[in-house]
């Protein structure tokens, strides 16, 4: 896979999370729902991740092991793919793998791969939070908050020690977040299964 670069200071990273298992999706691991198609006739994970990359100049998927189609789709959309080989481990594993390859940015929108239908504009409105001196920014829709977040290099050293399958819901409870309103039902919307394909 393609290694990430270091960013830099004056920019913002999206990274995507695209290692789950989906294993409400489906228990035997046969059909990964990041693959499957919605009624656009694009993939779950391509939907997700464009929004990422309309709106950030640097993006990153962090993906598991043995999930080379989905992979190489990532890669051939723009971004930069890496396998993290704690997976397993949980959401949180995947996260710090991905943050540690781009450590260095001025701050990171952390998305969804099962979210398609997030708008590009709740991303860009988490980018105006974040550049506004936002430590850590979430879109609420009807007073109800969603994904993706997004998180200042305050945070980093707290990012890197996150572990299992909690992500970083726990940095969501303990610090002050800037919810910024959104009109996009979708940042509450995931794929979880087959009936939300619909």
């Amino acid at each position: 896979m393609v290694q990430a670069d270091a960013g830099n200071h004056q920019q913002l990273v999206g990274i995507l999370l695209a290692a789950g298992k989906g294993a409400r999706f489906d228990p035997t691991g046969a059909q990964n729902k990041l693959m499957q198609l919605l009624p656009s006739g694009e993939c779950v994970a391509v939907a997700a991740a464009r929004t990422l990359l309309a709106a950030l100049p640097q993006v990153l998927a962090v993906v598991r092991p043995g999930a080379d189609t989905l992979a190489t789709t990532l890669h051939d959309i723009g971004f930069t793919v890496i396998t993290c080989p704690d997976a397993d481990q949980g959401m949180g594993a995947s996260l710090v793998f991905a943050l540690a390859q781009v450590q260095d940015a001025a701050g990171w929108i952390i998305g969804l791969a099962d979210m398609p239908y997030v708008k590009t504009a709740s991303v860009s409105t988490l980018i105006a939070a974040l550049n506004e001196g936002g430590d850590i920014v979430a879109p609420s829709y009807q007073g109800r908050r969603g994904n993706p977040v997004g998180f200042s290099r305050k945070h980093l050293t707290q990012l890197l020690s996150l572990s299992g399958d909690q992500g970083a819901r726990n940095l969501l409870k303990t610090h002050p977040v800037t919810e910024v309103a959104v009109d996009d039902p979708g940042i509450l919307h995931d794929i979880d299964t087959a009936i939300d394909l619909l």
